[in-house]
């Protein structure tokens, strides 16, 4: 399965160095082998997907 289409959950290690979008669109950057973290938005579990689109 191609990485970059799979959904990594909240305390999950990053497979990647990446841009990744959560469940509600926040979007981060991450360096491989960092955790992810809970929403930024709710502060609750979610789940991170990578992102091809640039984030500033």
């Amino acid at each position: 399965m191609d990485k970059q289409l799979r959904e990594y959950r909240t305390g999950q290690g990053v497979p990647i160095t990446g841009n990744y979008i959560c469940q509600s669109g926040a979007k981060a950057k991450f360096s491989k082998d960092d955790t992810f973290p809970q929403c930024p938005k709710s502060s609750e579990d979610t789940y991170w997907k990578h992102d091809n689109t640039d984030i500033n």
